[in-house]
């Protein structure tokens, strides 16, 4: 552990210590002298009015009297390295000590006055609770255009198209998960991108999720915001990060979906074309239509491979990652391999013949042939996607399946 961590007050988890609060409120902080006392006291109005016990942890990177303002007005400072939004809720989690966590930002801009309605949803069952922006109030300046118009509406349709989600405000920072869920997730995001991978693997573990509408307010006279310290290209930088986790946590929709399609158009374009050139109106299929069916047959056969395997990597529960493990075993792997390999010596003994008889001098190339060469490649391709699987870790893989 990291000295700077060494020194905070070390927390109980709640399961082991019946005394541990109901909530704990967990927000990142980076020099917010002119807001963090105003914000603690709001948290503490919201517990008080949700009529919940509950802990402020404020987990600060300030080169400012951020953390003493927040001991001075009941928050627990537990003083971390400068390492981004995501790390902060990863280092944060030893500390927490509440069954539920409430996660945002410590600039005034969410209603931490208004935790109530978070509560109520996760004592009713919810597991992760989403707070929105668009079902509730936006004031006016809170954000930017580019942001509320498109940039948040667009990839929240996204998500919700991929995964059958329902959400509103994806990006919304103000949000509430139980401590439990909060493990699984196992963030690994060390930037702002933690919000997305939060979203996606909420939907990839099936949580129970809600949302609550909330308001979002503009920053405070002369503070500003995160995004502005760092520069202009601070928010456009953040959102290809988002992106960037929508792509690497969803590797099923964005590389396996795509991979599948380019695969099974490839192949069956090679496959109509094995007797010889066909003509479908006045649009002559030939030999040179097969070989651009092998090389799309075989890029999307190893986006598949790809795809896959950043599945099994990642490891958070997903069905598809388990049945692979599962089913492609070293034997079944292998077998199948040499089956395609010797598919495709087979579909290639006349041309061997031909070039033997010719001097070795090649006369003729068949379509026939074309085709064995597309089975010796994705033979290969398969032998080797077996081999990386079995490095790979093990998972739910057992030895009785090897």
């Amino acid at each position: 552990m990291d000295a700077a961590l060494s020194d905070a007050p070390r927390a109980t988890p709640a399961g082991d210590n019946a005394d541990a609060p109901l909530v704990s409120i967990v927000v990142p902080c980076l020099n917010e002298e002119l807001t963090i006392g105003e914000f603690v006291d709001w948290c503490k109005q919201g517990l008080a009015d949700a009529g919940v016990t509950g802990e402020i942890l404020i987990v600060d990177s300030s080169t400012d009297r951020s953390p003493e303002i927040a001991e001075e007005h009941g928050a627990i400072a537990l003083r971390v390295p400068k390492r981004g939004l995501g790390r902060a809720y990863i280092d944060a989690l030893p500390h927490i000590r509440g069954r539920y966590v409430i996660m945002g930002d410590c600039d005034l801009t969410y209603d931490f006055r208004e935790i109530g309605p978070f509560v109520e949803k996760l004592e009713g069952g919810a597991e992760f609770v989403m707070g929105s922006r668009f079902a509730g109030s936006i004031e006016d300046g809170a954000m930017p255009k580019l942001h509320q118009y498109f940039g948040t509406p667009a990839t929240t349709w996204i998500l919700n198209r991929i995964y059958g989600t329902r959400y509103t405000d994806i990006h919304c920072g103000m949000r509430a998960i139980t401590r439990d869920a909060l493990e699984r997730i196992g963030l690994q995001s060390q930037g702002w991108e933690y919000a997305s991978e939060m979203v996606i693997k909420a939907a990839t573990l099936k949580l129970p999720t809600e949302e609550v509408p909330i308001r979002f307010y503009r920053d405070r006279d002369g503070r500003q915001s995160q995004h502005l310290r760092a520069g202009w290209m601070s928010p456009w930088l953040a959102g290809w990060d988002n992106v960037k986790a929508m792509m690497m946590y969803a590797p099923h929709a964005f590389i396996t979906i795509p991979g599948m399609i380019l695969f099974g158009f490839g192949l069956i374009l090679c496959t109509v074309l094995i007797p010889g050139d066909i003509r479908i109106g006045t649009t002559g299929l030939e030999l040179h239509w097969m070989l651009l069916g092998m090389t799309i047959a075989t890029a999307g056969y190893a986006v598949v491979q790809l795809g896959v395997i950043a599945e099994v990597r990642h490891h958070v529960e997903r069905p598809l990652a388990r049945r692979v493990e599962r089913f492609l075993t070293w034997n079944r792997g292998t077998l199948t391999a040499f089956l395609l390999i010797l598919g495709g010596i087979a579909c290639n003994i006349p041309l061997v013949v031909d070039w033997v008889s010719h001097d070795f001098h090649l006369k003729t190339f068949s379509h026939l042939s074309a085709y064995g060469l597309l089975l010796l490649v994705l033979g290969f391709q398969t032998f080797c996607f077996t081999l990386l699987i079995q490095i790979l870790p093990p998972g739910d893989r057992t030895d009785s399946e090897a």
